[in-house]
């Protein structure tokens, strides 16, 4: 057995920090060597556990995430460890500003568990690149590892089928576009409003909000026609589907991480 990979969780919402400590601590070859309800408690753990990887949320109260990343990049000498962000949608203009520092890969509450782990395993292994996984450069060559973007695109067609949204909507277009624009440059997750909305539009000849009604528009038909069991297995963890439909972003950031963790199946 190879060694442990030894993770510290940050993040004031202490439900969020047992979910994934007891997740976590189950799966082979992880380690839950610290648990930080604040900045400033995750920095100190950082410093004195040297963890191989950090989950940190970006809001947390004393010091927050950006913080956090501003004191590891000033220390120098000490070991570096990777770095994932939990963000939730409306926190584009500090998404951007994780990207600047350095971040490893960041992903959206509410997510996917099984995910997260094989994020977790990818981004630790010896063999994996330093590019950060949410780079333009790093997300293209996820897109060729899918196979090919014809196939791609079936893909997204199939699952779209299996959720029930409707074809003939036009939220179903966008959403098809959205999904696979996020495949290709993860980054587009931090601007949603700014770029994504604004590039599906451009492409359909029509106007961000319209773009942003469709996919609403789209995913409240899914829901409200679509397959329990279904729309249970697809988005797994990640929501209570009896109960809230997700935000559009949090429908493209799910849907959009399980085509690339399909893609960096080896």
């Amino acid at each position: 057995m190879g060694k442990e990979i030894k993770i510290i969780i940050a993040d004031d919402n202490r439900n969020i920090c047992q979910m994934l400590q007891s997740h976590l601590q189950g799966q082979e070859g992880l380690s839950i060597v610290g648990v930080g309800y604040n900045g400033l408690e995750a920095l100190e753990l950082i410093q004195t556990q040297e963890p191989d990887l950090v989950i940190l949320d970006l809001v947390m109260p004393n010091l927050d995430g950006l913080g956090v990343l501003e004191r590891i990049n000033a220390r120098t000498t000490m070991k570096r460890p990777k770095i994932i962000i939990l963000t939730a949608f409306g926190q584009e203009s500090l998404t951007h500003q994780a990207m600047t520092l350095g971040v490893d890969y960041f992903i959206l509450k509410p997510f996917d568990l099984d995910i997260l782990s094989k994020r977790i395993h990818s981004l630790t292994q010896d063999t994996v690149a330093t590019q950060p996984q949410f780079s333009s450069s790093a997300a293209q060559s996820v897109t060729s590892a899918v196979a090919s973007e014809h196939n791609l695109f079936a893909e997204v067609t199939k699952v779209m089928h299996q959720i029930g949204i409707p074809a003939h909507v036009k939220g179903y277009q966008y959403i098809r576009e959205a999904i696979i624009m996020v495949v290709e440059d993860v980054s587009l997750l931090g601007a949603v409003t700014k770029e994504l909305y604004p590039g599906i539009a451009k492409k359909y000849d029509t106007a961000s909000p319209r773009v942003e009604r469709g996919i609403r528009h789209a995913i409240e038909l899914a829901w409200e026609r679509g397959h329990t069991d279904t729309l249970k297995q697809i988005f797994g963890y990640s929501l209570n589907i009896d109960r809230q439909k997700p935000t559009n972003s949090e429908f493209i950031a799910l849907l959009a991480d399980k085509f690339r963790v399909m893609g960096m199946v080896s």
